[in-house]
């Protein structure tokens, strides 16, 4: 009587499973922010990875045309981030790929958003 090699098959189920496992990884993409000059004004620079080059790009909700391939960047001036952004919000939301893509959130500058905190004097004390 033979008996089946436990290590064949054990590494032909692996490679089953692990292939299996890389069809339905979800997509991943990167995003962040950052804040930039647009001539006179201030912007914040917006910048990530798709897989596709020809995928839409979506920020807070709203189509946007961005410049690149797959490496993609788009400057944002703070007004419309402002409008586009709940009061002190830490990140935007970014979307790849339409209503069928990814998700991820971009980190904002801190403080970007926040209040604005006007100081009656800076103590500032020098350590020896």
């Amino acid at each position: 009587m033979m008996r089946p090699n436990i290590f064949v098959v054990g590494a032909i189920a692996a490679v089953g499973l692990s292939a299996g496992s890389l069809s339905a990884a979800p997509v991943r993409i990167a995003a962040s922010a950052r804040l930039a000059h647009c001539g006179e004004a201030t912007c914040l620079l917006v910048t990530g990875r798709r897989a596709d080059a020809a995928a839409p790009v979506s920020i807070a909700g709203h189509d946007i045309a961005v410049v690149g391939g797959r490496s993609w960047r788009v400057s944002l001036p703070l007004p419309v981030v402002q409008a586009w952004s709940a009061p002190a919000a830490r990140t935007l939301s970014v979307e790849i790929g339409g209503d069928n893509g990814a998700k991820t959130d971009a980190a904002l500058p801190i403080g970007l958003l926040g209040q604005i905190t006007q100081l009656a004097y800076l103590d500032v004390n020098a350590r020896r």
